[in-house]
C-alpha cells in the first residue's frame, strides 16, 4: 500500500472539509468518501457539499451507499436497546463497529493505507503501543466515541484536527476562502434522530405497540402511572409527570413488566458494575501503573476507578467513590489522563 494515500471520510461538514485542506497541504495523496448512512426527508445536499469541495481541491471523490447495513446494524440496534429496557449508544456502536471498520475495508479495496477524518483526537505512542488521546480543545474532544477501536485500526488512522480548536479550525477555512464551510453549524444529536427518540419509536413501532404502566418506589409501592417503559432513561428527572414533594430520577427499568422505578438522588449512586464488549489496547495498564479514570457519559467527569477483567470482553469496575445514574446499554470508557484506554458497555451496576 502506498503509505502516503489517505481515504478521508467526507460528511460535507466544516470538520472534514477541513481535514482534507489541511492532508491535502501535508502532503497527502487524498481520496475523498461520503457514506450514505441515513437521510432525512431525503437531504441529500451533504453529498453536493462534499463532492463540490473535492472538486475545488482536486481530489477524487466516492459516495458509497451503506443505508441498508445501516438500517440493519445501527438503526435496529438502537430501536431494539430502547424496547429492552436499556439506553443505547448510538454513535459509540456506529464509530467502533460500523463506520471505521467499512472505511478500512474499503481502503484496503483500493489499496490505501491510511484512513482518516475530521474527529478532534489525537494519535500518541506508549510502551509499545498506539493510543487515542483526548482533542486539545476540551468542548470538542471525541474520544469517548472512540474507545471500541483496535490497534491495528489506529495504527492506520490521521487526526488532523486533534491539536485544533474548533474556532481554530473555522479560521483555517476562512484563511483559505472557504467562507462558507467556516460558517456551517455542527451537526447535533443522532444522525438519524436529532430529536426526541420517543417520537422517532412511535413512528417505526407504531403507537400501539406502548402502553401505560406504573412507577414505583424503591420498596415497590405504586406511585403513578408513566406512558410506556421505553420512553424513559436511567438518571432521567424531567418529563416523568410526578408531582411529589421532592426531587426523584428513574433508577431502572423493567421491559418485562413495563414497570418503572423511581428513587431519590440518594438512591442513585452505585459503587460497581459489570461491562461487557470490553476492548482495551494493553490489559497491562489496569495492573496499577496508571491511575484509572472512567467515564459513564460524554463530558461528564472522570471517577478514578479500578478494572477487573472477567474475561476477554467482560470486567467488573470498581468506584473510588459512588457515582450516580449509571444506566445499563451506556458506555463506561477509561483514561490514564489523556490517554484513552478502552472501554465496554454497561451491563448492570449496585
Amino acid at each position: 500500500m502506498n503509505r502516503k494515500k489517505v481515504l478521508l471520510g467526507m460528511s460535507g461538514g466544516t470538520d472534514s472539509s477541513v481535514a482534507a485542506m489541511l492532508l491535502q497541504e501535508q502532503g497527502y495523496d487524498v481520496t475523498g468518501i461520503t457514506f450514505r448512512f441515513y437521510e432525512i426527508d431525503e437531504n441529500t445536499a451533504y453529498l453536493s457539499e462534499a463532492a463540490e469541495l473535492a472538486a475545488r481541491l482536486g481530489i477524487p471523490h466516492y459516495i458509497y451507499d451503506a443505508r441498508a447495513e445501516f438500517e440493519k446494524n445501527i438503526v435496529a440496534y438502537f430501536i431494539d436497546e430502547y424496547m429492552s429496557g436499556r439506553t443505547p449508544v448510538p454513535c459509540i456502536v456506529c464509530n467502533n463497529t460500523f463506520k471505521w471498520p467499512l472505511m478500512a475495508k474499503v481502503a484496503d479495496e483500493q489499496g490505501i493505507r491510511h484512513i482518516a477524518t475530521g474527529h478532534y483526537v489525537r494519535l500518541m505512542e506508549a510502551g509499545g503501543h498506539s493510543y487515542l488521546q483526548s482533542g486539545v480543545d476540551p468542548d470538542k474532544d471525541q474520544s469517548f466515541f472512540l474507545w471500541g477501536l483496535p490497534e491495528i485500526l489506529i495504527k492506520r488512522m490521521i487526526l488532523p484536527l486533534g491539536t485544533l480548536t474548533k474556532t481554530e479550525v473555522r479560521e483555517i477555512a476562512r484563511q483559505r476562502g472557504f467562507f462558507q464551510i467556516a460558517a456551517r453549524k455542527d451537526s447535533l444529536g443522532v444522525c438519524f434522530c436529532p430529536g426526541d427518540y420517543r417520537s422517532f419509536l412511535k413512528k417505526r413501532l407504531g403507537e400501539s405497540v406502548f402502553s401505560e404502566g406504573f412507577y414505583e418506589d424503591e420498596s415497590g409501592k405504586i406511585i403513578g402511572k408513566h406512558k410506556g417503559y421505553p420512553f424513559y432513561t436511567v438518571g432521567q428527572r424531567r418529563g416523568l409527570g410526578l408531582n411529589l414533594q421532592h426531587p426523584v430520577f428513574v433508577k431502572e427499568i423493567s421491559a418485562q413488566d413495563n414497570r418503572v422505578v423511581i428513587a431519590p438522588l440518594s438512591g442513585m449512586y452505585k459503587i460497581r458494575m459489570i461491562l461487557k464488549s470490553v476492548n482495551v489496547i494493553d490489559s497491562s495498564d489496569f495492573d496499577g501503573r496508571c491511575a484509572i479514570t472512567c467515564r459513564i457519559r460524554y463530558r461528564k467527569q472522570n471517577t478514578p476507578c479500578r478494572v477487573f477483567f472477567i474475561s476477554d470482553n467482560q470486567a467488573e469496575v470498581r468506584f473510588d467513590e459512588p457515582v450516580h445514574s449509571v444506566a445499563p446499554g451506556q458506555a463506561a470508557v477509561f483514561y490514564c489522563g489523556d490517554r484513552l484506554l478502552g472501554g465496554g458497555i454497561i451491563v448492570s451496576a449496585e
